[in-house]
C-alpha cells in the first residue's frame, strides 16, 4: 500500500488540512469532486485520485472532511466509494461534523473490511485549519489514535481521546451549540453598542478585558475592521457559514432526543 496518507474533502476546512499535510512532507493521495481543487493539488505535488475507491485502493491511512453525514455516508457506501476497495488494517478517519449514530454505522462497515475507524471532528474554523492550530476530538481505539498522531499534530495543536466511536462527534456538537451561541449573543451586544454610539474597537476592547470575553469575541469578532484576519474584516470570506451552524442545531435538536430515546 506504499505507506500513502488519503484525504478526501479539499474544501474551505479540509483543503487547508491537507495542504498542511503536503507542506510537511507527507505522502498525499487526494480525491474531490471538484476538479480545480484537484488540478491545484496535483501541482502541489500530490497523488490525485479519480474516485474514492481509487484513493482506498492505495492508501492505508484515510481522512475525510465532507459538510454532512449523507455525503460522508455515501462517499463510503456508494458507487466508487472507498468501501470497494477498503484494505484490511487501513485506518480512516472521519473529521466530518456528523451525527454520531452516523460515525457509529461507518465504524461498523469498516470493521467488515477488517479496518479501523476514528471519528474526528474539529474545532478552530478556517484560520484555525490554515494554521494548524486545530484541537481534534477523537472517538474511537486509543491504539488506532497512537497511529495517526503524527498526523494530527500536522494538522493541529490539541489532540483528545474523549471516548469510544462517536464520542468525538458528541464532544464538538456539544462545543458547537456552546459557540453558536456566543456567536448569536456577541452579534447582538456589538450591534446594541453601535447603535447606541458606542466605538466597536473600544467596546471589543472592554469585553475583552471582562467577564464577558470568549473565543468568538477576541479571536472570531463579527464586526468588519475591528479584528483583523477574521471573516468579518474580509468580506466574510471565508468562514464557517450560517448554513453549517444551521446544520448543527439540526443535528442537535433532532438526532440526540433520538438517541436519548433510544437508550431509555
Amino acid at each position: 500500500m506504499g505507506g500513502y496518507v488519503g484525504f478526501v474533502g479539499l474544501g474551505s476546512m479540509g483543503g487547508r488540512m491537507a495542504k498542511n499535510l503536503l507542506t510537511k512532507n507527507i505522502r498525499l493521495t487526494v480525491f474531490d469532486n471538484n476538479k480545480e481543487k484537484l488540478l491545484e493539488f496535483k501541482e502541489k505535488g500530490s497523488n490525485v485520485c479519480s474516485s474514492a475507491a481509487e484513493l482506498a485502493s492505495k492508501c492505508e491511512k484515510i481522512f475525510t472532511m465532507l459538510p454532512n453525514g449523507e455525503d460522508v455516508l455515501s462517499l463510503y457506501t456508494g458507487k466508487e466509494g472507498i468501501l470497494e476497495t477498503l484494505q484490511q488494517n487501513t485506518l480512516c478517519v472521519d473529521c466530518s461534523t456528523i451525527d454520531q449514530a452516523t460515525s457509529i454505522q461507518l465504524s461498523e462497515l469498516v470493521q467488515t473490511k477488517k479496518a479501523s475507524f476514528l471519528d474526528a471532528p474539529v474545532s478552530g474554523g478556517v484560520l484555525g485549519a490554515e494554521k494548524a492550530t486545530l484541537t481534534f476530538m477523537i472517538g474511537g481505539d486509543l491504539n488506532d489514535i497512537k497511529r495517526v498522531e503524527y498526523l494530527f499534530e500536522l494538522m493541529g495543536k490539541n489532540i483528545v481521546h474523549c471516548g469510544k466511536v462517536g464520542s468525538g462527534q458528541v464532544t464538538k456538537l456539544c462545543n458547537n451549540m456552546l459557540l453558536a451561541s456566543q456567536m448569536i449573543a456577541l452579534a447582538e451586544i456589538m450591534n446594541m453598542g453601535e447603535k447606541l454610539g458606542l466605538d466597536p474597537h473600544v467596546l471589543t476592547s472592554v469585553i475583552n478585558s471582562s467577564s464577558g470575553r470568549c473565543w468568538a469575541s477576541d479571536t472570531y469578532n463579527p464586526v468588519p475592521g475591528v479584528m483583523p484576519g477574521t471573516p468579518a474584516s474580509n468580506n466574510f470570506e471565508p468562514g464557517f457559514t450560517c448554513t453549517l451552524m444551521a446544520k448543527v442545531f439540526f443535528i442537535f435538536l433532532i438526532g440526540l432526543p433520538k438517541m436519548y430515546t433510544q437508550k431509555g
